[in-house]
């Protein structure tokens, strides 16, 4: 493999500095850019495309969770971990909901780190093993509460935020003919009768913010 092309934004230096000596440990992993804050990630990822963006969730001017749904939404191949010391379940959900690829604490980037970006950068999910407990308990929150398969929801959350069939389809990489058939199975599965209802379900559980 090449080169592994990283922005870190985080609004600490200090902690940026030390997240730069871990990661050099590993020879083709390269922090090609450090941000403060939300908004100047996303000015930096106008002018280069990293495969990861590492991320705090409180962050000025643009948080980390806004700054994910816009990095999924503008640059579907750039990668997303989470590095934060937030561990509220509710902050989990959203991240992962949003599109994060991983969720690390930064109590646990010492020893995980490494293995969390080599995880995405193959291609699968890394939680955080101080939250091993917080994510079964996420698991069976969902199973209890919603009738909804994981795509049935991503569709929905982006149904609920105003996505149309084809840009659904190409946020999944799916049809948008199986799009169709998503969105028929959540309205009978949760016997909502239009768009209006879906919004109001969408946002009695979380998968978006209420805009009023």
């Amino acid at each position: 493999m090449g080169a592994y092309n990283i922005v870190l934004a985080d609004d600490h230096a200090m902690f940026r500095e030390g997240v730069r000596k871990i990661l050099e440990r590993s020879g083709d992993l390269v922090i090609s850019e450090e941000v403060n804050d939300g908004l100047e990630l996303l000015e930096s990822l106008k002018k280069s495309c990293p495969d990861l963006v590492v991320l705090d969730i409180s962050m000025p001017n643009l948080r980390g969770l806004e700054a994910i749904r816009e990095i999924r939404k503008s640059y579907p191949a750039v990668k997303v971990l989470v590095l934060t010391m937030h561990r509220k379940k509710e902050f989990i959900r959203q991240a992962l909901a949003d599109g994060a690829h991983g969720f690390l604490l930064k109590e646990d980037a010492g020893g995980e780190l490494i293995r969390a970006v080599e995880t995405i950068r193959n291609g699968g999910k890394f939680i955080s093993p101080l939250l091993a407990g917080a994510m079964t308990s996420l698991v069976l929150e969902e199973e209890e509460t919603t009738p909804l398969t994981l795509r049935e929801r991503e569709v929905l959350k982006l149904l609920a935020e105003g996505k149309k069939n084809e840009e659904i389809a190409q946020a999944l990489y799916i049809s948008p003919n199986t799009v169709r058939r998503h969105r028929y199975n959540i309205m009978e599965k949760l016997n909502l009768k239009n768009m209006a209802d879906l919004v109001k379900y969408a946002i009695s559980q979380n998968y978006i913010t209420d805009p009023s």
